[in-house]
């Protein structure tokens, strides 16, 4: 089968070896699948991983493992891209995502969806409604990773709450946001993307528009630009012993101020993937529109023009169908 393997070069095999299915597994045939940074970073040394990349899809059930219901078999779906043991105590807490034994789809110790057919334990598979288009059905997981926030932090009506970010990520929970309706100001550089937010009802803001009135002055603050001069923005605009909730991976080493975290007692939430139910809900109900954020789609054969267009200046983003 067709692959897209990272081996220390990013390559497109043509004969990769087909998965084998596991008694609780499922093999999906892939229809579409999104380029995340987490991929790009991968290609950059990120977790050392080697591999088929790939984590958010959409895919058809092709077969299924032994133990697994045949009736899965032609089902439309997408699936939670954590693989936990379910045999340890962070399991039998729930807290799978949490798993210290599990691998992750595309990302550590599990060959991800850029291939023509891959698999997942049945647990983490979720079949999709009709009305919901591959296109948008493709967003489950990184919207599924922006309503972990709402799962974390009770918002409360008075609230006033900010993100900072206006890429992928921080659009993504803007929509999430602005379909719970939460009451927000969305923070970024390009007004163009800041438009996206506008159209849904949300408040929006230059960064150079920030002045000494929104310093210490929101009850929450999402930060999502994945820099270490967001972070501090973003911990300069939580009022005392507010909650700043911190979405990207940030790698620093050095020259990160956290005084300020100290010094005005501030809560810092760290959030990561999130569950697909609540997701799959507004997208059937149509309480979420991605089209917006899709810069382009490309055939898998073009992978090369498809992860160019990814790390282009402004792209949102990047769509690979199969």
């Amino acid at each position: 089968m067709k692959a897209l393997v990272f081996d220390n070069t990013l390559k497109l095999e043509q004969n990769y070896p087909n998965p084998t299915v596991k008694n609780n597994e499922v093999l999906i045939k892939t229809s579409m699948v999104g380029i995340c940074n987490t991929d790009y970073e991968i290609t950059l040394g990120y977790m050392g991983y080697k591999g088929v990349l790939g984590h958010e899809f959409v895919g058809v059930v092709e077969n299924v493992g032994a133990d697994v219901d045949k009736n899965l078999i032609g089902k439309r779906v997408v699936g939670e891209i954590n693989c936990a043991c379910n045999s340890c105590p962070t399991c039998y807490q729930n807290l799978q995502r949490h798993c210290p034994n599990r691998s992750t789809l595309g990302i550590w110790q599990k060959d991800g969806c850029f291939s023509e057919y891959f698999t997942l334990p049945v647990e983490n598979v979720l079949p999709i409604s009709e009305n919901v288009d591959d296109i948008t059905a493709t967003f489950t997981e990184p919207l599924a990773a922006a309503y972990e926030i709402i799962e974390q932090i009770h918002f409360k009506p008075t609230d006033k709450v900010a993100i900072l970010g206006d890429g992928k990520l921080g659009l993504c929970i803007s929509l999430v946001f602005s379909a719970m309706n939460i009451d927000f100001t969305h923070i970024g550089k390009h007004e163009e993307k800041l438009t996206i937010s506008k159209k849904n009802g949300a408040k929006t803001m230059l960064l150079e528009e920030i002045t000494d009135k929104e310093r210490k002055s929101f009850d929450v603050v999402i930060e999502a630009t994945g820099s270490t001069g967001g972070f501090e923005t973003s911990a300069s605009l939580v009022k005392p012993r507010g909650i700043l909730v911190l979405k990207s991976t940030i790698v620093a080493r050095e020259g990160l101020n956290l005084a300020s975290i100290v010094v005005d007692e501030i809560t810092i939430q760290g959030s990561r993937c999130g569950q697909f139910k609540p997701i799959l809900r507004l997208l059937e109900n149509k309480k979420i529109d991605v089209t917006p954020l899709v810069s382009a789609i490309y055939e898998l054969d073009d992978f090369e023009n498809a992860f160019k267009k990814n790390s282009e200046k402004g792209t949102l983003k990047v769509l690979v169908k199969f």
